[in-house]
């Protein structure tokens, strides 16, 4: 089998490579889709440049690496495409939103709160804000790395529950304005529990797995000692020493490991469109070692 000549710039310390000259239109050979793969396990979040990517398009490419799933935000998928997540501040002309327009303003791990959550997402920038609207990714190998020996120890074996609905509840009461939810919707998102710390079926390296967007609580310890160091926690995976800023390029893909990264996208101007697609490649139960 040849060798692919595909090379992954880093982009940061911490994590992110970019690909250059890869056209995603186009088949790719085993060698080079092999080589991607890598460069994700190596750099967590790998970014493809100028990528004019149709929606069919898109969806195959994040099919070579796994099943798809669909959001149960289902009025945002894609008419005849529903893999595809629209994210956008535009509006239909009844006024009703194309997408969702704050999806990931906070630190989160996408669908922590499903049984099986996801390898990773695929975001393609189709319009972007000419400034500003970056993406942050904390690298959670690292996370749990800094970590003392100590509370290492105090982690071994616990579980975390982690859920939507509290999530979505919390934030509609703090004032954060969100849309609502079907019961339909509310009926397939129950709470789930995952491993604290997980351990990546391909690398095999530990990371956190707690966000502050969906995990909710830690089990079996006393309420108030669960409460405190849930909060140490979410603080230390939010710490800038293990984050990578991602500024969008028009047509940029980028591709990150849901396993071991949590993300969140900040502010812009919404003067100015933002319209992207997100694909979500499906993943396994988390497991500890």
């Amino acid at each position: 089998m040849r060798e692919s000549t595909m090379i992954a710039n880093a982009l940061s310390p911490v994590m992110g490579a970019e690909i250059l000259d890869l056209d995603l239109t186009k088949a790719l050979d085993s060698a080079t889709f092999e080589a991607i793969h890598q460069a994700l396990l190596d750099h967590l979040v790998i970014v493809f440049r100028n990528q004019r990517l149709s929606a069919a398009q898109h969806v195959a490419f994040s099919r070579r690496f796994g099943d798809l799933m669909v959001h149960v935000k289902t009025e945002y998928l894609l008419p005849n495409q529903p893999e595809v997540l629209v994210l956008s501040n535009k509006k239909h002309s009844d006024g009703r939103p194309v997408g969702f327009e704050d999806a990931g303003r906070y630190w989160h791990s996408d669908m922590s709160y499903v049984e099986e959550p996801p390898l990773g997402s695929l975001l393609h920038a189709i319009e972007i804000p000419p400034e500003k609207g970056d993406t942050l990714y904390c690298n959670m190998y690292m996370a749990y790395e800094a970590l003392s020996a100590a509370t290492k120890r105090r982690l071994e074996g616990l579980q975390a529950s982690h859920s939507y609905l509290a999530s979505f509840e919390g934030k509609t009461k703090s004032g954060y304005a969100r849309d609502t939810l079907t019961e339909e919707q509310k009926a397939q998102l129950q709470e789930v529990t995952h491993p604290v710390v997980r351990t990546h079926p391909k690398t095999g390296r530990c990371a956190l797995y707690v966000n502050p967007g969906f995990t909710v609580r830690l089990e079996d310890l006393p309420k108030d000692e669960a409460a405190e160091l849930l909060g140490e926690l979410l603080n230390q995976v939010s710490k800038p020493e293990f984050q990578f800023r991602h500024v969008w390029q028009p047509h940029d893909l980028v591709f990150w490991d849901n396993r071991c990264t949590m993300h969140h996208a900040t502010p812009y101007d919404t003067q100015f469109t933002r319209h992207m697609h997100r694909t979500t490649v499906k993943g396994d139960r988390p497991f500890a070692a």
